[in-house]
């Protein structure tokens, strides 16, 4: 992703780009019909909005070169200069959020989102076979069930929930879990644990600072870490035992990320195993769970545990 300079403050903030597409959206209703449609012309292709001279956007709008001027200056650029510049910032972000191509599933046949969903799916959970070797996700579920207290923590989307679903995967065997839902309490929660405690992290990226130094404390204080994320990243080094897989996305900005549904394979495999180091604990716990339920939901035995 491409950043500013660092601001002069305090914080050490760093500048945010400004969205010039967010902005043209937002705006459109209030600019003039020919400035319009110099914003429909720079949507219908920003990359080559990017690359297009004033004229030739004037002639793809079917406007005049003052025209796109005045358009760039009501969505507050200083000129077209200003305003290509931003625009060519915000492809950062890249071209499939832009898309705006709707297909249409013919009679018969699948909806174009199928195979991007559960085909990405079945290929993430091979390549967690593939990747993950089986001596690593024992050694995790040794120390995840010989520990006396975990603590998970993951930021965004599919890694914040990912760590909540450690938790309800692991205290189901009696091992005492708890989830750091945000940056400072999961340093802080790092701080507080023993040698013999674990600190659990996800992280798809696995470039998520705010992860890293969570891990980062809690290896200070001797404390075993796992992370889950992709190989080489800054938090699979940073973790005493990584497990790792590389997955490719889907050029798909409307389906779910692939590496989430690898993340969720070797979750389930560490938490089995983890169930099966404990053996009749794990056990134990499972059926009191089961018989304080099932007169809540009378049903067949072997439902989900929980809903």
């Amino acid at each position: 992703m491409i950043v500013t300079e660092e601001a002069d403050d305090p914080g050490g903030r760093r500048d945010r780009l400004p969205d010039i597409i967010g902005r043209i959206r937002d705006s459109y209703a209030d600019l003039r019909p020919a400035e319009q449609s110099v914003a429909d012309a720079v949507l219908a292709d920003v990359r080559e909005a990017v690359r297009a001279s004033n004229a030739e956007i004037a002639l793809r709008a079917g406007v005049s070169q003052p025209t796109v001027t005045r358009f760039c200056r009501s969505i507050g650029c200083e000129g077209v200069r200003d305003f290509k510049l931003q625009l060519a910032q915000s492809l950062a972000v890249g071209e499939t959020f832009l898309t705006s191509e709707t297909l249409e599933t013919p009679p018969g046949e699948l909806p174009p989102f199928w195979m991007s969903v559960l085909g990405e799916a079945r290929a993430a959970i091979r390549e967690v076979e593939r990747q993950v070797p089986p001596e690593d996700v024992l050694t995790a579920a040794g120390v995840l069930a010989a520990a006396e207290r975990i603590a998970t923590f993951g930021v965004g989307g599919s890694s914040a929930s990912l760590a909540l679903e450690a938790q309800v995967r692991l205290f189901r065997y009696g091992l005492a879990v708890e989830v750091c839902r945000e940056p400072y309490m999961a340093r802080m929660t790092a701080a507080t644990l023993k040698p013999q405690d674990v600190f659990l992290a996800i992280s798809a990226t696995g470039r998520t600072p705010e992860v890293v130094e969570a891990v980062e404390t809690a290896n200070r204080y001797g404390v075993r870490t796992i992370a889950i994320t992709r190989p080489g990243s800054p938090l699979a080094v940073a973790a005493s035992l990584a497990l790792t897989v590389r997955i490719g996305e889907y050029p798909d900005a409307l389906t779910p990320s692939a590496s989430r549904f690898a993340f969720l394979a070797i979750l389930d495999v560490i938490a089995a195993g983890a169930g099966y180091q404990l053996g009749p604990r794990a056990r134990e716990n499972l059926r009191r769970i089961k018989f304080n339920i099932i007169d809540t939901r009378p049903g067949e035995g072997l439902e989900p545990l929980g809903d």
